[in-house]
C-alpha cells in the first residue's frame, strides 16, 4: 500500500511538472541540487554577475523557513521568488507552480531554481525543468557519488565547488570524477570556486550553449 501511496504522489507531481514544462518552453530551467553548504548560492551569485548582461534572469529559492540566500540572490538586481517548505525536503512541481506566478516569465530567458539543501529528495521530482545540475563541495568529501548514486545518474552537469579548498581536504577529485562518469557517461563535470573564480567561465560558457539548444528547440517547434 506505501508503495502504491508513493506511485500516486509522484505521478501526480508528474503531470504538474509537464504543465510547467509547457510554461516554461521558452525559458531555458535549471534545477540545482546540492548539500547544505555546497555553494549553491555563492555558485549563482557568481555565474548570475556573468550572465546577466547577456540574458534576463530570474531566481526561485527554495529554503525550509529563512529568505537569507533569496535576500542574496536579490541584490544582483534580478528577480527572485522564495518557496519555504516548511520542513518538507525537496521543492515539488506544485511548489514551482506556485512560485512561476511571481515571476514576469514574459521578460525572462533563463531561470535557476535552488533546490532545498539535499542530495536525496530532489533528485526524485521532475519540476519541469530542462536539466537537474548537481554541486558537490570538496568539503563534503569523496564518498558522496556512492551514497547517493540518484542524483549523480539524473544530473546534465556535477558542479565540484569550493576547488580552492582541495589543498586542505583529502577530497580524491580523480576518483570522483571517474565513479561520476562510470555512472553517467555524458555528463559535464566543472570544477569551480566561487573565491578565485576558476572554473566559472567553462560553467557559463556551457549555459550559453544550452541556452543557444534551448532556443534552437523553440525555433524548430
Amino acid at each position: 500500500m506505501k508503495v502504491i501511496m508513493a506511485q500516486k504522489i509522484l505521478q501526480a507531481n508528474q503531470d504538474i511538472a509537464e504543465q510547467n514544462r509547457k510554461r516554461l518552453s521558452q525559458i531555458l530551467t535549471v534545477n540545482l541540487i546540492g548539500s547544505p553548504g555546497a555553494g549553491k548560492t555563492a555558485l549563482l551569485e557568481r555565474t548570475i554577475a556573468s550572465l546577466k548582461r547577456e540574458f534576463t534572469v530570474g531566481v526561485i529559492e527554495g529554503d525550509i523557513y529563512t529568505t537569507l540566500d533569496a535576500e542574496r540572490i536579490a541584490g544582483q538586481g534580478v528577480e527572485v521568488v522564495q518557496i519555504n517548505t516548511e520542513g518538507a525536503c525537496h521543492l515539488d512541481a506544485s511548489m514551482l507552480s506556485s512560485a512561476l506566478e511571481g515571476l514576469d516569465l514574459s521578460n525572462l530567458e533563463l531561470i535557476f531554481i535552488e533546490n532545498v539543501g539535499n542530495l536525496v529528495c530532489p533528485a526524485e521530482f521532475d519540476l519541469g525543468e530542462d536539466y537537474k545540475v548537481a554541486l558537490l563541495s570538496v568539503t563534503e568529501g569523496s564518498d558522496k557519488p556512492a551514497k547517493y548514486p540518484l542524483v549523480f545518474r539524473e544530473a546534465r552537469a556535477i558542479v565540484v565547488t569550493k576547488a580552492d579548498l582541495l589543498p586542505h581536504t583529502n577530497f580524491d577529485l580523480k576518483a570522483v570524477e571517474e565513479e561520476i562518469k562510470a555512472a553517467n557517461p555524458a555528463v559535464k563535470i566543472f570544477v569551480t570556486s566561487a573565491q578565485t573564480g576558476e572554473g566559472l567561465e567553462a560553467w557559463c560558457s556551457w549555459l550559453k550553449d544550452a541556452m543557444q539548444r534551448k532556443r534552437g528547440l523553440f525555433a524548430i517547434g
